[in-house]
């Protein structure tokens, strides 16, 4: 892969190739939030996303995750879910993965409660680049052993590490 269009891990729109390593930062990985819903953990990825960067709205950001939440849920079944959105001030492809210390309703295909997001935060623009990495994401779960190392993580630092030592 040509690191050339990389700064730091984050992965602007000229490379084709998104794997979730080049999108995902230490700093949008956190273990074992607390969160009483799907509103306050959406909210909280938002914080996040906004924090790190600050040219994205904290709050257009944690609209577009629920205006998509609203056309149907992301929880994919056994306690994972994938929000994602597109932004129109986004550059590059975002990514922050989040374990939960509790499930929480997701409106997830199997009714069970969320404890494992990964979001995805795109531009506008982005074509089918991001479908791929939604893709690779759903495979990766569907790995119970995978999930079950996730959860018995117990700081962003090893949350971090495990998810890109696997991809």
């Amino acid at each position: 892969m040509c690191r050339s269009f990389f700064t730091e891990t984050r992965l602007y729109m000229t490379d084709t190739s998104l794997t979730i390593d080049t999108i995902l930062r230490p700093e949008l990985t956190h273990c074992r939030v607390s969160g009483s819903s799907k509103k306050r953990i959406l909210e909280f990825i938002a914080g996040q996303v906004g924090k790190h960067y600050p040219e994205l709205s904290e709050a257009q950001t944690f609209n577009n995750l629920v205006a998509r939440e609203r056309l149907g849920s992301t929880g994919i079944g056994q306690g994972i879910a994938i929000p994602h959105c597109r932004l129109d001030d986004c550059k590059q492809v975002i990514g922050s993965l989040v374990t939960l210390d509790q499930g929480v309703a997701f409106d997830a295909i199997d009714n069970q409660p969320v404890d494992i997001l990964f979001a995805l935060i795109v531009p506008k623009e982005a074509t089918s680049e991001h479908l791929e990495l939604l893709s690779q994401l759903a495979e990766k779960f569907n790995e119970r052993s995978f999930c079950d190392q996730l959860r018995q993580c117990t700081d962003g630092e090893s949350l971090y590490r495990r998810m890109i030592e696997q991809t």
